[in-house]
């Protein structure tokens, strides 16, 4: 792929954020040490970060098309085929960018080891350089990660790094039906969680620890699994036994060919996002049908050496 622009995706500060809600650092620690936080830490955190993506920013060619976009605008900024994507910043940064790109590389590049975990991350500041250039030159090693995606019936679809979560935006029940290796099943519960390889080192070790402390039984699937293998797990949380509503159906392996079906009978407030992010939703109400299974398009990370 011929790279025409160097996309760079960073995000706000927690002392960025502090200053939006306090409007000046006066007013901004003293709120942090009048609730006993120590305002300092926020300023080191801060400047540890602008320094490492000013760094970053100062390794790409003067020559090359460059753009640098905040975690915010991302919903509506649209990654162009032959755009190379910089993330600068922690593990959720990446895991928020990954649904909206398509076939691009990622370098994802750690401004803070101290504080931020690598387990997403292709390289620390000072590796960038030479991962930049390989990834130019085209010898960059690249890592496919497996995505879950959620496509209604009418054509919208949401895709997410680590999980899927389809149910209501409350803690009221949510109802629907259940279609899964043949059976289908009422439901009324806490949700549906649809965990990829990613994500199985997050949540989904939640469920298995639940599962096997109730059951006294092993969980019957590996946790947690390869993020480049084209499958994903689901679970049904709290599922609630009634004259109506089963409890037949609680987990299983989704591929492309074993999808999992799920018909909303929620007339409200039913959603379906990915990642945690609540706010970027489809909504999911009665009538609606989401077929839920691995995703045609995989998140490129490149990986340094």
């Amino acid at each position: 792929m011929e790279t025409k622009k160097i996309v760079v995706v960073k995000k706000k500060t927690m002392l960025e954020g502090l200053l939006v809600r306090h409007s000046t650092a006066s007013q901004a620690r003293f709120y942090i040490t009048a609730a006993g936080h120590s305002y300092d830490s926020y300023e080191e955190a801060h400047n540890v970060y602008k320094g490492g993506l000013k760094e970053t920013l100062s390794h790409i060619p003067k020559n090359m098309r460059s753009q640098v976009v905040d975690k915010e605008d991302l919903a509506n900024f649209q990654f162009g085929g032959n755009d190379l994507v910089v993330v600068v910043g922690d593990p959720g940064l990446f895991i928020n960018v990954a649904k909206y790109v398509g076939d691009q590389p990622v370098i994802s590049v750690n401004p803070d080891e101290k504080r931020f975990d690598d387990v997403l991350a292709t390289c620390k500041v000072a590796g960038f350089p030479k991962v930049l250039r390989m990834t130019l030159e085209g010898d960059a090693k690249m890592e496919g990660l497996t995505m879950a995606e959620a496509i209604l019936d009418d054509g919208q679809s949401m895709r997410a790094l680590n999980d899927l979560f389809v149910g209501r935006r409350t803690h009221v029940s949510a109802r629907y039906t259940v279609e899964y290796g043949g059976e289908r099943e009422e439901h009324s519960t806490s949700g549906i969680v649809v965990s990829t390889g990613t994500g199985s080192t997050g949540w989904l070790v939640s469920f298995k620890t639940w599962a096997e402390k109730v059951s006294g039984a092993p969980y019957p699937y590996d946790v947690p699994f390869g993020r480049d293998q084209a499958r994903l797990l689901f679970n049904v949380r709290e599922p609630f036994p009634s004259k109506v509503t089963g409890t037949g159906i609680v987990h299983g392996v989704v591929t492309k060919n074993s999808p999992l079906i799920i018909k909303s009978n929620m007339p409200e407030e039913g959603v379906i996002f990915g990642d945690g992010i609540e706010k970027d939703y489809l909504q999911f109400t009665s009538g609606r049908t989401a077929t839920v299974r691995p995703s045609e398009r995989s998140v490129y990370l490149v990986r340094d050496g």
